[in-house]
């Protein structure tokens, strides 16, 4: 029988934890628990999770330190941050650690799971293809590196302007999932930002032109017809 797949829940709140217990393990996950940040760190380090759901509001050590140790030791587990708090400098600075994602509450378990997913997916590609490098994100000739900032296609370098290297990062970092254009919108650009959606639809054609080979038949950003955009690894 195969092995399944262990998320550690590093929360401080209980009936959190049952809910994303609960829906885990009808997805088929097993589980694993930590009230506070210190138990966490050492959990993760100690029984090496497939991925972990990490509050930032922990008693003893809070989810920014857990993040920083956890890749000070060289640990490349997915991490996705599911936090009240909403600020961007928080947000940005989750991402800098290390985390993969970060999700607000309230959040839909159902679009969690689909998240936990597609970072299992991904990490699972990375290390078949020979290891996982936590500064660079890669899916299918699309190369982005992280602290340099600078994207690659084919090898070849592609020039992006900021919000377009940030709605690249943002779909490469979440393949797979269909995200509306009021969500891109949300996350690249944040509600208090000057403009509409259609800001999301220019930048997706100035993407597509950049870094696919037809950008009237797309490889990888697609549009999923009512519902918005995906990148298809």
């Amino acid at each position: 029988m195969e092995k399944k797949q262990r998320v550690l829940i590093v929360e401080d709140e209980k009936n959190i934890v049952d809910i994303l217990r609960f829906n885990l393990r009808k997805e088929g996950y097993d589980t694993q628990e930590a009230y506070d940040g210190e138990v966490g760190l050492a959990l993760a380090l100690q029984e090496a999770p497939d991925l972990i759901l990490l509050d930032l509001m922990l008693s003893k050590m809070n989810g920014f330190e857990v993040c920083k140790r956890l890749r000070d030791q060289g640990r490349s587990t997915p991490v996705i941050i599911i936090t009240a708090r909403e600020a961007e400098k928080d947000k940005i600075l989750g991402l800098d650690l290390g985390a993969d994602d970060y999700i607000t509450k309230p959040f839909s378990p159902s679009v969690l799971v689909a998240r936990i997913k597609a970072h299992l997916a991904q990490y699972g590609r990375l290390k078949q293809a020979g290891g996982v490098d936590r500064n660079q994100l890669q899916l299918g000739s699309v190369l982005l590196q992280k602290d340099a900032r600078r994207v690659f296609v084919d090898g070849a370098e592609v020039a992006l302007k900021n919000k377009e290297y940030a709605l690249l990062r943002f779909l490469l970092s979440n393949p797979d999932i269909v995200f509306s254009e009021e969500t891109l919108y949300e996350r690249i650009w944040g509600y208090d930002a000057m403009g509409d959606n259609a800001t999301v639809v220019v930048h997706i054609n100035r993407l597509r032109e950049k870094i696919e080979k037809d950008p009237s038949h797309p490889r990888y950003i697609q549009t999923v017809w009512g519902a918005g955009y995906r990148f298809k690894p």
